[in-house]
């Protein structure tokens, strides 16, 4: 393993730093995120334009970077330095994905260089708070309770003689992004009880039943809509006999936790950067805040557990079978951080309105939506079988 970054990715880096650092200041964040599409769209059409940003993944067949995940995850952490709201995560990390993997060649030349260009964003829709479960974060995705599983609830399809085409019905309490993408993948289970299934369906915005409502949320760097599909036409992505959906969903759960590690990953980095220079500048009993051996420890240790969560957070770029215990690192640390970041602040820290909080509830919103951590581990170590007892020896 080569762990250098190649001169295209330290520029890839540099120039979206240098970008963000004009554009994306904490009270640029709060000014967007209040904004009807819960983001800077002028921001987003120059990051998709001068730097291909949703694209990064694509193959440059349908009008992508072909770059690898790793540069995706590289970006994003870059991304989460500034906090950014943006479509990046729902579009590029969890749709682009599975419009590649389980798409016809017809639905990925259709939709995949739209989603490149910026042009078109997308959102994905899993029933209940079960989008960990879904990707297989934290748990086995195959039960497929966590989309209807053959009884009430979720999210059910069923087959339109009339049209050839396909109807939902149903609710989606959380959908990142959902309320201003122009397309809505649906994870929906049809069959029934005896054959029962997950399949996943394209919504367009304009779908006659389709109704969108924007939630309140504690990190509003991260905007969730509530999704009510009534009698709604769709489009099956893929096709219905042979489509491994739950195989596509896990495999995009694991490039997902790698780019979400990096990206929690330059959220605490930056929180701790800000911390300590704060410390520098407040004084206290005639000396500077961070001239205090006690205060030095934490930001020491602060600083150990960033610098080993971003060696974990690469590692799972390189290799995305390590992406839930690299989230699970990273998360914790961000947590962490965070935490530490409005205590070092003083009284102005524990305000609502300071900036460290953004951080902070970055952090708790982010473990809800993917963890917690203590699942992400469990997870890992099921899969790694390191809880499985040893054979017994007999005695002879």
């Amino acid at each position: 393993m080569d762990a250098a970054f190649t001169a295209e990715q330290d520029e890839i880096r540099r120039t979206l730093r240098e970008i963000l650092g004009k554009r994306c200041g904490p009270d640029e964040v709060k000014a967007a995120v209040r904004t009807v599409a819960g983001h800077d769209r002028e921001l987003w059409q120059q990051l998709a334009q001068q730097l291909g940003l949703p694209g990064v993944a694509v193959p440059e067949e349908y009008g992508g970077v072909g770059c690898t995940p790793a540069d995706l995850a590289l970006a994003c952490e870059e991304t989460g330095r500034a906090l950014l709201p943006s479509p990046l995560l729902a579009t590029a990390v969890l749709s682009v994905p599975l419009v590649a993997a389980l798409g016809t060649p017809a639905q990925r030349s259709a939709l995949l260089p739209p989603l490149a260009a910026g042009g078109l964003t997308a959102a994905l829709a899993v029933p209940g708070p079960a989008l960990a479960t879904a990707l297989a974060l934290t748990g086995d995705n195959a039960a497929g309770p966590w989309s209807g599983g053959g009884r009430a609830g979720g999210v059910q399809a069923r087959a339109d003689a009339e049209s050839g085409g396909w109807r939902l019905y149903g609710e989606v309490a959380q959908v990142l992004d959902g309320h201003s993408a122009g397309l809505l993948l649906v994870a929906a289970h049809t069959g029934g009880f005896a054959r029962s299934r997950t399949l996943i369906f394209l919504v367009r915005e304009d779908a006659p039943g389709l109704v969108r409502s924007r939630q309140t949320t504690l990190d509003e760097t991260r905007p969730q809509a509530r999704i009510q599909l009534r009698d709604v036409p769709a489009e099956l992505l893929g096709a219905e006999d042979g489509a491994d959906v739950l195989g596509a969903l896990a495999a995009t759960g694991r490039t997902a936790a790698a780019v979400l590690a990096a990206e929690a990953v330059g959220a605490a980095a930056q929180a701790l950067a800000r911390t300590v220079e704060y410390v520098q500048q407040r004084e206290q009993f005639g000396r500077a805040v961070g001239s205090f051996q006690a205060v030095k420890h934490r930001l020491a240790d602060l600083y150990v557990r960033v610098q080993a969560a971003r060696s974990a957070a690469y590692y799972a770029a390189w290799d995305p079978e390590q992406g839930g215990l690299a989230l699970a690192q990273a998360l914790e640390t961000l947590r962490v951080t965070a935490g530490e970041a409005i205590q070092l602040h003083g009284g102005i820290g524990f305000t609502w309105e300071h900036d460290a909080h953004l951080y902070f509830k970055r952090a708790a919103a982010d473990e809800l939506l993917f963890g917690p951590v203590h699942r992400l581990r469990t997870h890992a170590a099921d899969r790694a079988d390191l809880f499985t007892p040893l054979p017994r020896k007999v005695a002879v």
